[in-house]
């Protein structure tokens, strides 16, 4: 039951993120100069700090909330999106298909999400499926530390939490099976992150 609100936040997280990281990450591999300098320094800034950390700072500052979560996680993880993005529409940029598209005087807005943005999804993919898992372990962190998802809400890091007190009298059980299924949910996402890897990128197989 305290699956619902974990999954919730790990897939809307990630998703907006996905959205977010990876449009900047577009936007600063093809427009480059300054533009590309400075969205790269503010990545490179988010990366330096430790992801629990930020979130534990913004949730002080916004407070209790599923909302609120989701944010906190799309602050942490849209730059690691962004850097993959970025990465991969460099590569693209200097092919053919680009080249004719610039010729033909194409928007750039056009440019960037008709034919630059589906040609880097497959990593993107990737990434989104283990950012999903991590967002699932950051929110189930931040509900036992009391500062994610509100206590009538249950998440399966808030019902960790709400066990852990009886433990010292023998009743492991109220913590044992949310911490199990939160263990089983976290490796079986990260499981197919790696067959999705392996699906879209034969390659690193050789």
């Amino acid at each position: 039951y305290g699956l619902r609100i974990s999954l919730g936040v790990g897939v809307s997280s990630a998703l907006f993120a996905a959205l977010f990281g990876a449009s900047l990450g577009l936007l600063a591999a093809y427009v480059g100069g300054r533009t590309e300098t400075a969205i790269m320094r503010i990545v490179d800034l988010q990366l330096s700090f430790p992801s629990i950390l930020v979130a534990l700072m913004i949730l002080a500052f916004l407070g209790k909330g599923i909302l609120n979560v989701v944010l906190a996680l799309v602050i942490v993880e849209w730059a690691t999106y962004a850097r993959a993005a970025r990465g991969t529409a460099l590569v693209e940029r200097r092919k053919e298909y680009m080249e004719a598209a610039e010729s033909l005087a194409i928007p750039r807005w056009r440019i960037l999400f008709v034919h630059l943005l589906p040609n880097c999804l497959p990593p993107l993919i990737v990434i989104a499926t283990v950012q999903v898992a991590r967002a699932i372990s950051l929110e189930a962190t931040l509900s036992f530390l009391g500062l994610g998802v509100p206590i009538t809400e249950p998440s399966l890091g808030l019902l960790v939490a709400n066990g852990y007190q009886y433990m010292l009298s023998g009743m492991t059980w109220i913590s044992f099976y949310p911490g199990v299924a939160l263990l089983i949910t976290v490796v079986a996402i990260n499981l197919v992150g790696d067959r999705l890897r392996d699906v879209l990128n034969p390659r690193g197989r050789e």
